[in-house]
């Protein structure tokens, strides 16, 4: 859409005061904006033409404007200029993130929260996607005469841990021959292909070895499984329901639809590399359709990785929001990166 400077000028002044105020602006208050010498007549007549085009509305005959979703668009894609993150926030962040930096599921708990505290809206911080993650160790605990732990830590410094039971006395000979088998094979596999026929060629190899391993070999599958599914931290979803900016009915169903893990996996496992704003329609759920989302990735050894997400009413300050957004996304990829490197 081709908009005039004047235009776009008169566009940025509605929307930014609308997003301070939550007030419908009118020519009055914009004729004293700085670098507006222009009548209020002419203001007028733009705001008219900015209405007509569809980027303002008008609630009342008599009142002011306020933004549409198509002036939201196009002022985050045109008009918006990001606001840098002051260096007491950025101090905050880093400080928050790395007191949380004994494991990746704590920084990206923290993320969300920080993000959450920030804006003041919900947030929701995923684990590493699923398909790109790799076994990287396998370990045995033995805890009892029949029984021990199996603990997969993944390439993504992720750990997860499943208990099994034997029939026979589990001795620290034969955990050793598991453990030595078990990292030859599986280094480097990734988890989304430790199924069950992979557990059972994996058995036939060892043959008559093979009747001692059904229960270790089922939780190896299983720890591999639960490693390959998406977690998506949220944090701040009750604060939906209380935003007067947006009505109850569909802060509900915002709340609601956020409040189910596999909802949240799926809005953001396909989430593009960069930033992205969504804005109300845009949004594929019908729940999110009176919200804006926002999402930016985080990585892992120089490869996108998991996503960082805010999901907020129309009315917000995506300026300010964006920057806080990508500032602990990349702090939270770089300490996660941090305990790879370092032997988890």
């Amino acid at each position: 859409m081709d908009i005039a400077l004047r235009k776009q000028q008169i566009l940025a002044a509605v929307i930014e005061s609308y997003i301070a105020t939550g007030e419908p602006v009118g020519s009055k208050a914009l004729e004293h904006t700085e670098g507006f010498n222009v009548s209020s007549a002419t203001i007028r007549n733009e705001l008219a033409d900015l209405t007509n085009r569809g980027l303002l509305l008008q609630p009342h005959t008599s009142a002011g404007r306020v933004p549409s979703e198509l002036g939201y668009r196009y002022y985050v894609d045109n008009l918006m200029e990001k606001k840098p993150v002051g260096e007491n926030v950025r101090q905050y962040i880093e400080n928050r993130l790395q007191s949380s930096s004994d494991a990746p599921e704590h920084i990206l708990k923290t993320a969300s929260a920080i993000v959450s505290e920030l804006t003041n809206t919900a947030s929701v911080a995923t684990t590493p996607w699923g398909e790109d993650v790799r076994v990287h160790q396998i370990k045995f605990v033995q805890t009892g005469r029949y029984t021990s732990m199996v603990v997969l830590i993944t390439s993504s410094g992720m750990v997860k841990s499943r208990l099994f039971r034997c029939d026979f006395d589990i001795t620290p000979p034969m955990l050793n021959v598991f453990d030595r088998a078990l990292n030859e094979r599986l280094a480097g596999e990734p988890l989304s292909t430790v199924n069950q026929p992979f557990i059972q060629t994996f058995a036939a190899s060892f043959g008559e070895l093979s009747l001692l391993m059904p229960d270790m070999l089922v939780a190896v599958m299983e720890v591999c499984r639960e490693a390959a599914q998406v977690n998506a931290y949220l944090c701040g979803g009750t604060k939906l329901l209380y935003n007067t900016d947006m009505d109850f009915i569909s802060s509900r169903n915002a709340f609601e639809y956020l409040s189910d893990n596999s909802n949240r996996s799926k809005l953001l496992q396909n989430a593009p590399e960069g930033t992205h704003i969504y804005i109300g329609r845009e949004n594929a759920p019908m729940e999110l359709k009176q919200s804006s989302l926002i999402t930016t990735g985080y990585e892992i050894g120089n490869q996108p990785a998991g996503a960082v997400a805010l999901i907020a009413p129309l009315r917000f300050n995506y300026a300010l929001a964006v920057s806080i957004l990508e500032y602990t996304a990349k702090i939270t990829g770089e300490l996660i990166d941090e305990i790879i490197s370092t032997g988890h």
